[in-house]
């Protein structure tokens, strides 16, 4: 029989997070440990209050499923047994894990993917006044990060933009919204945002409002977050959006995820691959993925003060498997 341990932990950040939602100064995370013939695998979620998550409701579903899991429940009955989520993503990644170190391999080989040496990942400016942001962004790049996600919300649209853009002038980025914007005035600042070479949008509108973007005409491409979990997802999705990113806390672990990301190709969409703020092991549990995307943004474990042990080998922007 399974041993199954399931708990909560709570890592603070060394500066404090800040997107259009509001500001954390801390990672919750659930944790799931799975021990079988002496092998433990180990599977990490973050709760989001978007969905409707919490560590408490979260912990409180994977517990319904406790039993199920001591008598040996496989990767595909865990899919019909949660929803997608959080606490499906807990339990789905210890499964990877504990069958990748039962059989002595990675969980990428099991997900017969070879992963590059080096990950190029998004760095996080999170919002502040437009000098500060800039200061970030010349910050990161002077670090050696190329890839720049720029957190905004519905104020200094401009300011912001132009500033990071003067003091990062070669670095890629890529602009997140995260719901805080309107489709009034959606398509001057898509123009502003072109004209500033920046390379992506992401989730500008409420999820509810996407059908705002159905045939709007835009100079750069937008990505699907809130509005994209499962391959369900996806239909609606449809000349309203270009890319999806693609999170493990959303799909409910990696199994989902890697159907959801050949599926989005297939349909047309490029993907992005993401995170919350999270430690190694989340983002260990998503690496399968890193190759197969046109953008990573894995830099959740960079924001702790501490990371668990043993962590990844992260350098500023760039991520080592």
């Amino acid at each position: 029989m399974r041993k199954v341990k399931v708990y909560q932990e709570a890592w603070p950040l060394h500066t404090p997070f800040v997107i259009s939602r509001g500001t954390r100064s801390e990672a919750v995370v659930v944790v799931v440990e799975l021990e079988e013939d002496g092998v433990k695998g180990v599977g990490e979620c973050t709760p989001y209050p978007r969905y409707g998550e919490s560590d408490a409701s979260v912990l409180a579903q994977i517990t319904t499923i406790i039993p199920q899991l001591e008598q040996g429940m496989t990767r595909e009955a865990l899919q019909q047994a949660l929803p997608a989520g959080a606490a499906r993503n807990a339990v789905d990644s210890a499964l990877w894990d504990l069958e990748a170190r039962s059989k002595g391999t990675s969980v990428s080989h099991l997900a017969e993917v070879e992963l590059p040496e080096m990950v190029t990942t998004a760095q996080t400016v999170g919002i502040a006044p437009p000098e500060q942001m800039a200061a970030a962004a010349a910050l990161l790049w002077q670090k050696g990060a190329r890839l720049l996600k720029v957190k905004l919300d519905d104020r200094l649209i401009t300011e912001r933009m132009v500033a990071i853009r003067s003091a990062v002038p070669e670095a890629i980025l890529i602009v997140d919204a995260n719901e805080a914007w309107k489709s009034e005035g959606l398509a001057a600042r898509c123009q502003l945002l072109a004209d500033l070479n920046v390379a992506m949008l992401e989730q500008p509108l409420p999820a509810s409002e996407d059908s705002s973007l159905a045939n709007f005409i835009h100079p750069l491409p937008i990505c699907a977050d809130e509005s994209c979990h499962t391959r369900e997802s996806l239909a609606a999705l449809k000349g309203r959006y270009d890319m999806v990113n693609v999170k493990l806390d959303k799909t409910g672990g990696l199994t989902e995820a890697l159907a959801l990301t050949q599926a989005a190709r297939e349909q047309g969409f490029d993907v992005m691959l993401g995170c919350m703020l999270c430690t190694s092991r989340a983002i260990a549990a998503a690496l399968p993925l890193a190759a197969k995307v046109r953008f990573a943004d894995l830099d959740g474990p960079t924001w702790l003060a501490v990371d668990v042990e043993p962590a990844l080998h992260f350098e500023t922007g760039r991520l080592y498997p």
